[in-house]
Order: structure tokens, then sequence, then C-alpha cells
């Protein structure tokens, strides 16, 4: 299991994906500070707001997009195939691949609150990062899960992206379902109404997640608890489905 982590730890470094984490990184510490200098109040609480928001969306488009591509190579490569003809553990494999590529999200979680303390004290810092740090753990288990059952990389990472963007946003189209201004008795308005309901039922709140707001005004421990509640409740059922897939594969 151990093995298998450093090894796709590893493959980041050859791949070069440091080099583009790093260029990515740098570009928006420009952008940033252009937008910086247009700000007439609260620049370092309107640059930090923005270096948030831009940094979670390059930390997660990254990291699920080389796990995708990784599974993908490998796969093509017959390299999976190779491993499951030794006497290993398929779960082996999986927490090892799991844990290879959430050494690379703390990388770049680190490299991301590097950055952020150019603009924010620590201490509204570190629970943006640990917040970030527990989507990303989620973004890399659907993508084992998406790639293990499609097998393809536009299918899978559409399904990622719109996993990620619909849970985030959720929150926002129940208010506007629930509006007062829509309201309405009709039938098609409450099945909309029940229908959007149970897919949010199912869904992390990612809204809560990492919000960028922290860093410019702190945020409470309330605030976290269920972000790490989640967390795990979700690893587990998105671990437990990546598993399932796996084992039910014949070779």
């Amino acid at each position: 299991m151990f093995t298998i982590a450093r090894f796709t730890f590893y493959e980041a470094l050859h791949n070069r994906l440091f080099s583009m984490i790093l260029t990515g990184l740098i570009c928006i510490l420009g952008l940033t500070e252009f937008i910086g200098e247009l700000a007439i109040t609260e620049a370092a609480q309107t640059q930090s707001i923005l270096m948030g928001s831009g940094l979670r969306i390059f930390a997660v488009s990254a990291i699920g997009l080389f796990v995708i591509t990784s599974m993908a190579r490998e796969f093509d490569d017959k390299g999976f195939e190779i491993l499951m003809s030794l006497p290993m553990s398929r779960y082996s494999y999986y927490l090892g691949k799991f844990m290879g590529f959430s050494m690379l999200a703390l990388v770049i979680v680190i490299a991301a609150g590097l950055l952020l303390s150019l603009y924010s004290p620590f201490s509204f810092v570190f629970p943006w990062l640990l917040s970030l740090i527990c989507e990303l753990l989620i973004v890399i288990s659907l993508s084992l899960l998406c790639m293990f059952t499609f097998t393809n990389i536009t299918v899978a990472f559409m399904a990622v992206i719109s996993f990620y963007f619909i849970s985030r946003s959720m929150h926002t189209i129940q208010l506007i379902s629930n509006s007062p201004i829509l309201e309405s008795d009709s039938f098609s308005q409450e099945f909309i109404n029940y229908f959007i309901d149970a897919i949010a039922f199912v869904l992390p709140e990612l809204h809560i997640f990492t919000q960028s707001s922290w860093l410019a005004y702190g945020v409470n421990i309330s605030d976290i608890v269920p972000v790490l509640v989640q967390t795990i409740i979700y690893l587990l059922l998105l671990i437990a489905a990546g598993l399932f897939d796996l084992y039910r594969k014949n070779f």
C-alpha cells in the first residue's frame, strides 16, 4: 500500500505536475496583485477573497484531472492489470492510490497556504486550508470512483466537475426554488422542489466548505465541525463505492 502511494507521488514529479502547479500559482498571485491595485477600500481583504476563490478552483481542477489522467494512463499501459495479477489485495491497491494522490493534494494545500499568508493572518488561513484538504479528499475519492466506473477521461472528468459545481451551487438552487416570488401550488412546482431537495439530500454541502470570507473575517469552530463530519461520511461512502466497483471487475 505504501509502495503504491510512494510511486503514485513520484509520478507527479516525473510528469512535471509541480511545474504546472507553480506556474498556476504565480499566475493567480499576479492576477490578485493586479486586482488589489484596483480596490478602493479593504484591498487586503479583497485580495485574500479573490485568491482564495482562485486557489480553490485551481486545486480542485488540478487534482481531479491528475487523478483521472494518471489512472487512465495506468489502464492503457496495462500496468493496472499487471498489479492485479500479483498477490496483492485490491483494497491495498485502492488505498495506496488514494494515499499517493492525497500526498499530492497536501503539497498543493501547503503551497496555497504560503500564498494566502501574504494577505491573511495564519489563524484565518489554517481553517481554510483544513477545509480545502477535506474538499480535495472528496474530489480524489470521487475521481477514482468515476474512473473505475467509466474508464474514460472525458466522461469521468465531466462527472467529477459536474458533481462538484452542483454540490457547491445546490444551496443557491434550493433558495431560488423556494423563493416566495416563485411560490406556487401547482403540481409541477411542488415536484421540482421535492426533486431538488432529494438531489441536495444525497450531495455534500460543499457551499459550507472553504468559504473565501473566512480569509477576510475569520471563522468559528462551529463552521468547521460540519465540514469534518461531512468529509468523513462522504469519504466512507465514496471509498466503499470505489472498492465495490473495483472488486466486481474481472481480469
